[in-house]
């Protein structure tokens, strides 16, 4: 709630010389923890987390701001979720993917994973079905519009998926990807795509797909465990959770 002794709602932004930068104005902020920062094209900027309003305005768990911080209402997410956002991914044509432990989204069912309009609406056309059984913690856009989440998950929409699953540009599972694999033996916190295709994930697990791998590894294209990294799987001694390629 501060920063190098500025009072602070939880956000802030910060200059080149570590100061706040007081043009930034988020008011009182939010009443409670934010999980994740995306900034868009345009420079507004999407907060998730657990908060119930941002500077005095009801927003649940998922808000905009313009570039100045202040609250852009013209992204209204009505009642937003049911519970915590911990991921906020931006998709190409203006979606926005969001991932919690939530099981609807302004009335909606959406467990886990919501696609959202560029006006904060449930984007209909991305439907996943029964869902995430459990938790999402990172979500990651493949070029091709594919969508990969983390969690703490062993089923997606009826499927045995555990700790990651791909999804189809249209919310369906893809069934080609860790198809026959076992996935993680706990949660994933973070995933990545490199511009190979290859994905990164990590997390609080310690084997994947039967092999070790403490808190680090890498998948192939179609979710098998890429072998050539990290060999040895012996990695983080903790949680891993973020990664960037």
């Amino acid at each position: 709630t501060n920063f190098n002794g500025v009072p602070v709602g939880r956000l802030a932004r910060i200059n080149d010389d570590s100061n706040v930068d007081q043009n930034f104005l988020t008011g009182s902020g939010v009443n409670a923890v934010i999980n994740s920062i995306v900034v868009q094209t345009d420079q507004k900027i999407l907060i998730g987390g657990v908060f119930t309003n941002y500077n005095g305005a009801g927003r649940n768990a998922i808000a905009r701001l313009l570039p100045d911080g202040t609250l852009d209402s013209s992204f209204n997410p009505g009642s937003g979720p049911d519970n915590a956002v911990y991921a906020v991914t931006l998709g190409s044509n203006g979606r926005i993917y969001v991932g919690g432990s939530f099981t609807t989204f302004n009335g909606v069912t959406r467990p886990g994973l919501v696609a959202l309009t560029s006006a904060g609406a449930v984007d209909t056309t991305f439907n996943t079905g029964s869902g995430v059984a459990g938790k999402v913690f990172s979500v990651a856009v493949q070029p091709d519009g594919k969508v990969i989440v983390g969690g703490d998950f062993t089923v997606v929409n009826n499927v045995s998926r555990a700790g990651v699953a791909r999804l189809n540009a249209d919310g369906t599972l893809d069934n080609t990807f860790l198809a026959g694999q076992s996935g993680a033996d706990s949660a994933v916190r973070a995933v990545v795509v490199q511009g190979d295709g290859k994905i990164v994930i990590g997390g609080s697990f310690l084997t994947v797909n039967g092999a070790p791998r403490s808190g680090l590894a890498r998948l192939n294209a179609d979710g098998t465990l890429d072998a050539t990294f990290l060999g040895s799987g012996v990695v983080a001694d903790a949680v891993v959770l973020a990664v960037v390629a």
